[in-house]
């Protein structure tokens, strides 16, 4: 991660690398984790004068059973086991008024993928009802906290609590957050009866992707952060 040091910088942290293609531009530096908390947490921790804001965005999984694919959530704040850490209220407000219409509320953050709609319903309760879990945003939150930085999270959801992943789309995120076509066709090959879960996963993902778009679009230079599209806060 590098952006010149008289720059204000937003530092953004997604999962995939199509959702830090999506967001890094306009005075943000995207940082995609790959699904792996450890590793995220290193590409992080290096120095970063000019960074004035830390945002965690992009797809996430609901646990909510009132929200639907596509919706949008700003974090309130992110629960991390038994560690919690309240997003900044200026650029929450900020980004609601940009963005129209949004759900807010609490974000958890997991170390593993939380596939089945029993274990989203677990995790619900457990978390003392978070909307959204997602795998990078408890990464980012601790990041802010030991840089003295605001924290937001937006993220739009691309399958809801009652949806159950296929075992192909477990295996497709890379530590780069890449897509690995051959682990999802290796995994479909052995279990065919999977196709159509996957499909509907796809067709959801797309949906989210497109919305994550628009919100991006919305949203302008540096997401609305400090010292770049939105106020000082």
């Amino acid at each position: 991660m590098a952006c010149e040091k008289s720059k204000v910088t937003i530092l953004a942290v997604c999962g995939l690398t199509r959702e830090a293609e999506i967001i890094g531009a306009d005075g943000v530096v995207a940082v995609a984790g790959g699904g792996d908390a450890v590793g995220l947490a290193s590409k992080l921790d290096v120095p970063q004068d000019d960074i004035t804001g830390v945002i965690s965005i992009g797809l996430g999984g609901a646990l909510s059973p009132h929200l639907k694919v596509g919706d949008v959530v700003i974090g309130e704040s992110v629960v991390a086991g038994p560690d919690i850490f309240p997003c900044d209220s200026k650029w929450r407000v900020l980004l609601a008024a940009r963005l129209g219409t949004a759900h807010q509320g609490t974000i958890t953050g997991s170390e593993i993928v939380i596939a089945s709609a029993a274990a989203k319903a677990a995790l619900f309760r457990a978390s003392g009802g978070a909307l959204v879990v997602d795998m990078e945003s408890q990464v980012a939150a601790r990041f802010a906290a030991k840089r003295g930085l605001p924290l937001a999270v937006l993220r739009v959801i691309s399958d809801d609590a009652s949806h159950a992943l296929a075992p192909a789309a477990l295996v497709a995120m890379q530590p780069d957050g890449g897509i690995s076509v051959g682990r999802v066709l290796w995994a479909l090959a052995k279990n065919p009866l999977q196709l159509p879960a996957l499909i509907r996963t796809g067709s959801h993902s797309g949906k989210a992707f497109a919305e994550l778009l628009r919100c991006r679009g919305r949203l302008g230079r540096g997401l609305s952060g400090p010292g770049l599209g939105g106020a000082d806060l």
